[in-house]
């Protein structure tokens, strides 16, 4: 059996969906990942590696006038939220799958994928909780579950709640709350009463994230990564974690969000993630494809000596040398 995922992203993201796929060979037999490729560097990158299990599809092969339309009046984004449902519909139709599982571009597998694919079951759709540490808990603003890793089958329950979601991705998907929405997320919160077939994904491996890690003691052991849960001793391989928030200030200086990590945590999830980044932020640059700094701003614009300073005071200053990942500078 082949499993089958799609990705979608940009130059932007590129060296990030570059290491999921690298992550996704190194762990994970018999896959194919089709990947979207949202401008056309990271398009003519991606055909010139000619990545074993990869298909690559351009955005003119499945852009209709319709989502030209709104690409046109959303945020790069919005667009990217807004096509998720319409990819995976894209894939299943064009390729003739039996199933299709999304993945945002800034996952990395550490064991294989497909195993939780097989927790499907005789279900038809699979979505992953964001199982917030309370802290962190965002649940009523952007909702229940992640659209990071969701399995739809091509039957006729997993088809119903995919074009159900497509439509009204369509009509309205933006990077804000309004009326009980937010972006493409908050339409999952009642679909195991509004769909048949629905299955939350209950390997607590799959789905670690920034807001929920430190709920778990994680432990390496025979070159292996678990997860412990601190409120039930139970023990989880690790399958994926979610990099999310994570940002490059220089070409060896990275920002990894405002969430309280652990420094072993930094140690045993990031510095392999980071490490491989980095390498093929290099590698991009023989394709021309510049490093992807993002300025250390803040919504708010705080002075940034101040929320440094704030942020070292909460215990949240994660910003580290590369070379050095167990020192802030």
């Amino acid at each position: 059996m082949v499993y089958n995922y799609c990705t979608l992203f940009d130059s932007f993201y590129l060296s990030r969906g570059l290491v999921l796929y690298e992550s996704l060979k190194a762990t994970t037999p018999n896959f194919k990942l089709y990947i979207f490729a949202f401008d056309t560097q990271a398009d003519k990158v991606l055909r010139e590696l000619r990545l074993p299990e990869v298909v690559v599809v351009s955005q003119a092969e499945f852009e209709t006038p319709q989502l030209l339309k709104i690409k046109s009046e959303r945020s790069r984004g919005e667009y990217c939220w807004t096509t998720t449902p319409v990819i995976i519909e894209y894939c299943i139709n064009t390729y003739r799958l039996t199933h299709c599982t999304y993945l945002d571009a800034d996952l990395f597998f550490f064991s294989n994928a497909n195993q939780l694919v097989d927790l499907l079951g005789d279900k038809s759709v699979m979505i992953t909780d964001h199982r917030y540490t309370p802290r962190y808990d965002q649940s009523k603003t952007s909702g229940k579950y992640c659209v990071q890793f969701m399995t739809f089958k091509n039957d006729n329950r997993g088809m119903t709640a995919l074009l159900w979601w497509k439509d009204r991705c369509l009509e309205w998907c933006y990077d804000r709350i309004e009326n009980g929405k937010f972006g493409d997320q908050k339409y999952l919160d009642d679909w195991p009463t509004r769909f048949e077939g629905v299955y939350e994904l209950q390997h607590e491996g799959g789905g670690l994230a920034p807001w929920n890690i430190q709920q778990y003691h994680v432990v390496f052991n025979n070159k292996s990564l678990s997860v412990k849960s601190r409120a039930n001793a139970s023990e989880w391989p690790v399958i994926f974690y979610h990099f999310h928030a994570l940002r490059f200030l220089a070409i060896d200086k990275a920002d990894l969000g405002t969430y309280t990590l652990k420094t072993y945590v930094i140690n045993l999830i990031y510095r392999p993630y980071l490490d491989t980044l980095v390498k093929t932020n290099r590698l991009l640059l023989e394709y021309g494809v510049k490093f992807p700094l993002q300025s250390y701003t803040t919504k708010k614009r705080i002075p940034i000596g101040i929320h440094k300073t704030l942020r070292r005071l909460l215990g949240v200053y994660n910003i580290f040398s590369l070379n050095k990942l167990n020192n802030n500078v």
